[in-house]
């Protein structure tokens, strides 16, 4: 990146910000004209007055997706008309990629680095390959007794809402409207109370790509939009990435309602088990410093376990110590900075007391302090811990935070055993230069994904993505999204 810390300032200081909802195609304030103040993380600045969205607000965007959805615009649009107008989307997106990325560094407080060159191009790579995939999949014709046709084909499942959280604010947005659009549906967005701006901004360009109106909406607000549209009986289908108890509450909701379908991608959290014969210890080192410090922890799948055979305990925890000078929180804005500032004064509480429980409970090897505090924002130094086992607090429950507890094992199959004693099931990695042993262990664990000598790398929507437990159902990303926004009908034609 060759703009600097100032180039970016500058264009903050003049950004034009949308805080509107956009419902039926269009920007409009709640009926009421109830606003929130949408604050950013990195000094506590007002960035802008947002549409509180509420029940008339549901109702108005729940009606639009209908009816966008029986008239046929879109759901009876060919896959490659669906397809033309998702790529011009992309490639908006892109064209906008440092507005967004700007919008999405404010909002969140992620570095501009990551946003520029990470998340909004994987925001474009993922409408580029649901997209593309659309007009590739074909129906199925049954072989069947000689008087008879049997089809299988796949239709769209009508209006579809969607539930995403603040840690990656337009990529899970993505993960949920791409694939949705793509099978013919209408979508309504509801972002995080928290950053809701990257998706308001992009559902103008939506509108500029084709996108008839009514087929993608965003409805700011708090809980009460999300439990309206988890309780609506015209919604069909329900994704969600987030917490477990508010995954839960959505569950009862549909089940109360009209039993629509639900999709979960919650918590995690993920172990990350060195063993002895490790390939590569200083490269083992940096992937789990990478896994727990990127994003500044605020990751369901950050591996936030780092289970060490007590062998080289002693040398991996010295490693890792030298890798937190790196994720130091900096000004998010500056292109040099790794670690940028959690989301908000709640969710750095919720940290510290966390850092607090763990010094009560385990050895304290570095960080665990607030940084930066005179620029007004919500920083935390990189956190690490030594537990001798796996009681303590820390080492159990999902921080979102970037705090890594290192907990030593003796054998392989206690390691294991560790690793699977969690509710959650959602990621897990392996490092040994016996390929054959490792491949074996990543069998055993009970993880929607694994990696083998490196962590949450090669960033492929060819791979579905989420978790076994309590870490969620269904998959984000792949072929295997489309499954969930699809519904299959059979046709079982006499011939004669």
């Amino acid at each position: 990146m060759t703009d600097t810390r100032d180039t970016w300032a500058a264009r903050a200081a003049t950004l034009n910000i949308e805080g509107r909802a956009f419902i039926a195609g269009e920007y409009c304030q709640a009926a009421d004209a109830a606003l929130f103040a949408c604050h950013s993380p990195l000094d506590n600045r007002l960035l802008q007055q947002v549409t509180r969205c509420s029940a008339e607000e549901v109702e108005r965007a729940v009606g639009s997706a209908r009816r966008s959805f029986n008239s046929g615009a879109w759901a009876q649009a060919t896959a490659r008309e669906r397809k033309a107008v998702l790529l011009r989307w992309a490639a908006l997106i892109e064209a906008h990629n440092d507005e967004l990325a700007l919008l999405e560094t404010l909002d969140a407080g992620k570095p501009i680095t990551d946003t520029c060159e990470g998340d909004i191009p994987a925001v474009v790579y993922c409408l580029q390959w649901f997209a593309e995939a659309i007009d590739k999949l074909h129906d199925e014709l049954i072989p069947s007794e000689r008087d008879f046709l049997g089809m299988v084909s796949r239709e769209p499942i009508g209006v579809v809402a969607a539930i995403v959280p603040w840690n990656y604010p337009l990529l899970m947005a993505a993960w949920k409207f791409a694939p949705a659009l793509a099978a013919g549906n209408s979508l309504i967005l509801k972002p995080s109370e928290k950053s809701p701006l990257t998706a308001i901004r992009v559902a103008e360009l939506g509108r500029q790509a084709g996108l008839p109106a009514g087929v993608f909406q965003v409805l700011p607000g708090f809980g009460d939009v999300g439990q309206r549209l988890a309780e609506h009986p015209d919604v069909d289908c329900l994704a969600f990435t987030g917490s477990g108890p508010t995954g839960r509450r959505i569950l009862h909701a549909a089940a109360d309602s009209n039993l629509k379908r639900v999709w979960l991608e919650l918590g995690g959290k993920s172990p990350n088990i060195v063993l002895a014969d490790c390939p590569d210890l200083p490269r083992a080192a940096k992937a789990a410093a990478a896994a727990i410090y990127s994003n500044m922890g605020e990751v369901c799948s950050a591996g936030s376990r780092l289970l060490v055979q007590r062998g080289i305990q002693a040398e991996l925890s010295a490693l890792i110590r030298a890798e937190l000078a790196d994720y130091q929180p900096g000004d998010p804005l500056d292109p040099a900075t790794r670690m940028g500032a959690l989301i908000d004064q709640g969710q750095l509480q919720r940290v510290l007391q966390f850092v607090d429980s763990g010094r009560d409970e385990a050895e304290l090897l570095g960080g665990g302090q607030v940084a930066r505090a005179s620029s007004g924002g919500f920083y935390l130094e990189p956190t690490l811990f030594a537990c001798a086992d796996q009681r303590p607090r820390i080492a159990r429950e999902e921080i979102f935070g970037p705090v890594l507890s290192i907990i030593p094992f003796d054998e392989p199959d206690e390691a294991v055993s560790l690793a699977n004693t969690s509710e959650f099931g959602l990621a897990a990695a392996v490092w040994s230069a016996d390929f054959a042993r490792a491949h074996e262990l990543s069998r055993q664990l009970r993880a929607g994904t694994v990696w083998i000598n490196c962590y949450d790398e090669l960033a492929d929507m060819n791979f579905p993505f989420g978790g076994y437990k309590q870490s969620g159902n269904g998959r984000d990303n792949s072929l295997h999204a489309l499954e969930k926004y699809s519904e299959l009908k059979t046709t079982i034609a006499r011939l004669r």
